[in-house]
């Protein structure tokens, strides 16, 4: 079960935004780079970054710091935000990205994700943003008024590598992972799926690694920053 702790950039600084609102954000003191020697230091080997910054304008604004990350320490990131070609694509990858997720552009246009796991065989994860079963795009502000297995039916044999299914009415709100949408996810999913969205304790991380073999992980955020789970905690549950 791999543990993604979670790191979000906006104006080079780490914030957490509550249930994906810009207005509506918390920053930390600890700059982006630190925090990743932090989760290094306490033994995590896997990073979830979003760039929002990217996530506003299409670009990958905050790449130097990413690239940064990935030179300092020997972790495996994930990164999402806004990544809408594959010339973005191409930029975190050859920064030494393990996984690029595509979310808004791969759900409006399933072409440009066809093409993008032709392109990057194995680089490619799948956001599958949800709320009330339906899939939200542009930043959670749109519904896409597309039900979120329909989609994943439609695009299940293109070769993502990994999907994130996160429920945006937890998100940020530490009331639990939505463990009963992601499970229904992960039985349709051809791919590994990593949960997202609510986790509020340690036992949301045990009762995680408890649910079915698709199951590749968890993300962990708020819950991190704001001292809900210790992260001496949370990294005795990496291999445990």
């Amino acid at each position: 079960m791999k543990i993604f702790p979670a790191i979000d950039i906006k104006d080079k600084k780490c914030v957490r935004l509550i249930k994906g609102n810009f207005d509506n954000k918390t920053e930390y003191e600890l700059s982006p780079v630190d925090q990743a020697n932090k989760y290094k230091d306490y033994g995590f080997k896997n990073l979830h970054i979003v760039d929002l910054d990217g996530a506003l304008t299409g670009e990958t604004v905050n790449l130097n710091i990413i690239q940064e990350i990935v030179n300092k320490f020997d972790l495996k990131i994930e990164v999402g935000g806004g990544v809408r070609n594959i010339d973005n694509i191409k930029k975190y990858t050859d920064a030494g990205v393990e996984k690029v997720i595509l979310g808004s552009a791969a759900i409006k246009d399933k072409n440009f994700l066809k093409e993008a796991c032709k392109k990057f065989p194995n680089k490619i994860a799948l956001g599958l943003d949800d709320k009330d079963g339906y899939l939200s795009v542009s930043g959670w502000k749109e519904n896409s008024n597309e039900l979120t297995l329909d989609y994943l039916k439609e695009v299940n044999n293109y070769g993502v590598s990994r999907l994130i299914y996160t429920d945006i009415n937890r998100d940020g709100m530490k009331q639990s992972p939505n463990f009963e949408e992601t499970l229904k996810v992960a039985d349709t999913s051809n791919c590994p799926v990593i949960i997202s969205g609510g986790v509020s304790s340690i036992d949301d991380i045990k009762k995680a690694k408890s649910l079915n073999k698709n199951i590749e992980g968890i993300i962990v955020g708020k819950a991190i920053y704001d001292g809900d789970i210790e992260l001496e905690e949370l990294a005795r549950e990496i291999d445990a």
